[in-house]
């Protein structure tokens, strides 16, 4: 599923005109990814949290030049549901 299903199924569902969901939808992804850079995380009760996590150092080997290298400690951004978050299988 892309942005513009998520967009069409909105705006089918809801009776919303599509530029203005399209809007809806990028100004949330852009309060997400700005609030996560800041290291904050955001929790959407009954669907999840969008969490920031910190990898720890690491050392890795680039194997076409026989070398390793240090990969510094960074922050990664990740998804975790709800408890009442459930998946449907279609049969």
């Amino acid at each position: 599923m892309t942005k513009a299903d998520i967009v069409n199924e909105i705006s089918k569902n809801t009776g919303l005109a599509k530029d203005d969901v399209l809007q809806t939808v990028e100004a949330f992804m852009e309060a997400v990814k700005s609030n996560l850079s800041k290291g904050e995380n955001i929790y959407l009760r009954g669907f999840g949290s969008f969490i920031v996590k910190k990898r720890a150092q690491k050392t890795a080997r680039n194997i076409s030049k026989n070398t390793t290298i240090i990969i510094p400690e960074h922050n990664i951004p990740a998804f975790k549901p709800a408890k009442t978050f459930t998946i449907i299988e279609k049969k």
